[in-house]
């Protein structure tokens, strides 16, 4: 099992929120509870983890265009604007001090960005509010640095859940990446989420047990 232990959540995108939301209940039998709006034009929907049966601060948001959004061009979060189809995007991890990991990562030679605050609000109007790294030229295959601060981490929130078997990045070569991981200082929180068994597509592979013990890799 393969799961980096400094995980906060996992990102899977979409063109079409809803479309997204189906593609994952078709594929788990899981559907998505409705998460909120952003400020930059998506939506999200939320599924939380468990890791050997046990709840964690672990989630899986399905993220699309907002449907009410007012701009008719597709946001480019997460490379949204590129997809035709649903796709294993990104993750987030949640150092211990994100002000810190940063200029660590810095002074070792990468930069992921300066720590900006975000927030969302959920169905019921309550304003979730978090720091995260958000680099003009953020790379989707390294974490991004996420701090919820006093905000109750989604993933112990009332939502579906489903068991995470494994999170690995697949790459033709994985060292190039490695030392870009490294550069966080995390430890086994980055380094486990590289395979090491390289492949010829590089992304990320997440594989899933449903209810009914079936195994499931998207």
């Amino acid at each position: 099992m393969s799961i980096p232990t400094l995980l906060d959540h996992i990102v899977i995108a979409g063109p079409d929120l809803q479309d997204l939301v189906d593609w994952f209940a078709e594929r788990t039998g899981v559907v998505a509870a409705p998460g909120g709006a952003h400020p930059t034009g998506t939506a999200n929907a939320l599924v939380a983890l468990t890791i050997d049966g046990a709840r964690g601060p672990q989630y899986i948001e399905l993220i699309g265009p907002n449907p009410r959004r007012s701009e008719p061009e597709l946001p480019a979060t997460f490379g949204i604007s590129g997809l035709r189809e649903p796709r294993v995007q990104a993750y987030a991890v949640h150092p211990d001090d994100i002000e810190a990991t940063v200029a660590a990562a810095r002074a070792r030679g990468y930069d992921p960005g300066d720590v900006s605050d975000l927030s969302r609000r959920t169905p019921d109007g309550t304003l979730l509010q978090w720091r995260l790294t958000r680099g003009e030229n953020r790379r989707l295959d390294v974490p991004f640095l996420i701090d919820w601060g006093a905000t109750a981490q989604p993933g112990l929130g009332d939502i579906p859940t489903i068991e995470l078997v494994s999170f690995v990045r697949v790459e033709p070569d994985p060292e190039p990446l490695q030392r870009v991981l490294d550069a966080y200082g995390l430890g086994d929180g980055a380094a486990e989420v590289v395979a090491a068994a390289p492949g010829e597509a590089a992304g990320f592979r997440l594989t899933l047990r449903t209810a009914d013990g079936a195994v499931v890799e998207l």
